[in-house]
């Protein structure tokens, strides 16, 4: 399969596409759509990725519209700050005991008192297996506004859990009272906006909750979209139809950059993306074939010329510029030594270039991103390119999540991954979501020998240098070990309209829909 070809055809559409955004966008009006005619203040904002359900514990849209809140948030120097909790302190090695604030309410005007957040928590425990599995508590106590949780084993990171979207507080008396399915499309939260409308897989409608308890919001309503196709985004921020749109199709900067009232804001992201190996494949079983595989990624050409500059190459799960991140060199594109592991593993080429084992072919099966982020489907056209110039065929799946593909299917060689790999400031997180059995980032079920001692001594760990020190070293031996190809940490480029006041993305990508948002 020539993915030469395929690239072509897929520029010469964008350039189609970018033709017509500028039809569209020099037709538009300059109509002030912010603006009801009652003289209400209102935006929209498209985000990429659908959600079919607003549940709190299991899915982020909840707290990413404005609807929900944590006992905790991450300020913009990533650290762990207030925000539902007042403080909290820990009482002993397995105790933490957290002060609500009072005087805040539910959207349904019940107060928010320790008893309903407990109720809130044995909730999401019980619907979110990455929740419980994150939190480990072994019991949680109420009285008053003091929230006493009691984790198993020693837990110093515990605050960051708390951070996580999935830690959500919501009412569950406005469940009880409406029913799970009714309630997942309108969750009862403390947010500054509250549910008018959910179309899954399309929008959310919002309007300003009038008793939220930091400031009323400055916006009477927002529309919430979702469209997984990069140029449909890019095209209603372009054609003005919407104010605020996250990943944009990076080909078309230049057209937006154009236009006087639209900006792009290109912000360093906590994500990675990557290829995932199955452990159960014998394709990629030997870690010579891993680790050549790994250098025919051409990092330099899909952060040139697929991001256009916005994004690194990764040399690991976490962006370098973090303090926990891996200081060393990414890995360049080298063929000459990936043909030399290949043959070092018993590969040899036939009379047509391909190589191949006991008279078996090296063909791989990679299980791409069907959408979501422009680049995801593009990335794996480039390795195909430089596999084939190996002598390796790569046959690609597309799929629109390759994770969920991957638990049903077992005769894959790689699949592609993006996650949020630091979302709490810390990557202990991740590193147990992603390297344990059962953890909610570890859908190949991949598992890396001596990593288990470095993780149990990290999870005991709270002193933050030392933990920096536990996370480089996890990195080194998952490096080593090749059960991923880390590729690239994307920035996410953010389309803003000058009508946005008061407002910028995050490198989290949590608070999206906030109370100061406002528009002129």
């Amino acid at each position: 399969m020539n993915s030469q070809p395929q690239i072509q055809g897929r520029n010469s559409l964008s350039l189609m596409l970018i033709c017509l955004i500028m039809l569209m966008a020099g037709c538009s009006t300059d109509k002030d759509a912010s603006a009801g005619q009652d003289g209400s203040k209102k935006a929209t904002i498209i985000h990429s990725l659908p959600n079919e359900t607003m549940d709190p514990h299991n899915e982020w849209i909840a707290l990413r519209a404005g609807v929900t809140e944590t006992l905790v948030r991450l300020n913009e120097r990533m650290e762990v700050a207030p925000w539902l909790a007042s403080s909290w302190e820990a009482k002993d090695e397995l105790t933490w005991s957290f002060t609500l604030r009072e005087g805040i309410t539910f959207h349904d005007g019940t107060k928010l008192d320790a008893a309903a957040a407990k109720a809130s928590f044995e909730r999401g425990i019980a619907d979110s297996g990455a929740l419980a599995a994150g939190l480990r508590l072994a019991s949680i106590e109420a009285s008053g506004q003091e929230l006493i949780f009691k984790t198993k084993e020693p837990h110093p990171a515990f605050p960051t859990e708390l951070v996580h979207p999935t830690a959500s507080i919501i009412s569950v008396t406005a469940e009880k009272e409406a029913g799970k399915e009714a309630f997942n499309k309108a969750p009862v939260g403390t947010g500054p906006f509250k549910v008018v409308q959910f179309i899954p897989g399309q929008e959310i409608s919002l309007e300003r909750y009038e008793g939220y308890w930091d400031g009323i919001a400055k916006l009477n309503t927002v529309k919430f979209q979702f469209n997984a196709d990069a140029n449909v985004r890019t095209l209603a921020f372009q054609s003005k139809q919407a104010d605020i749109v996250y990943h944009l199709a990076p080909e078309a900067l230049a057209a937006i950059e154009a236009d006087p009232q639209l900006a792009v804001q290109s912000v360093t992201s906590l994500r990675t993306h990557y290829f995932t190996y199955n452990p159960k494949s014998s394709n990629v079983a030997d870690v010579k074939v891993r680790k050549a595989i790994d250098m025919l990624i051409d990092r330099d050409t899909i952060v040139q010329n697929i991001m256009l500059g916005h994004a690194l190459p990764a040399n690991g799960p976490f962006n370098p510029n973090l303090p926990f991140g891996n200081q060393g060199e990414y890995q360049k594109l080298n063929q000459s030594e990936a043909l030399r592991l290949l043959e070092s593993a018993g590969y040899k080429p036939n009379a047509d270039g391909k190589l191949t084992k006991n008279g078996q072919p090296l063909v791989l099966k990679l299980v791409a991103f069907s959408g979501i982020n422009p680049e995801l489907p593009l990335i794996p056209l480039i390795v195909q390119s430089e596999a084939a110039k190996a002598g390796i065929a790569i046959e690609i799946v597309s799929a629109e999540f390759p994770d969920v593909y991957i638990l049903d299917h077992s005769d894959w060689d790689l699949s592609t991954s993006s996650y949020l790999t630091s979302p709490r400031g810390d990557g202990g997180s991740f590193l147990n979501a992603a390297y344990l059995p059962g953890g909610s980032s570890n859908a190949a079920n991949v598992q890396v020998n001596g990593l288990e001692p470095v993780l149990k001594e990290l999870n005991a760990t709270g002193e933050v240098e030392k933990r920096n020190q536990l996370t480089r070293e996890a990195v080194r031996i998952i490096n080593e070990a090749k059960v991923h190809s880390f590729i690239i940490n994307p920035n996410i480029l953010v389309g803003v309209n000058s009508r946005i006041t008061d407002w910028s993305p995050g490198a989290e990508e949590f608070y999206i829909v906030t109370n100061q948002l406002d528009v002129k």
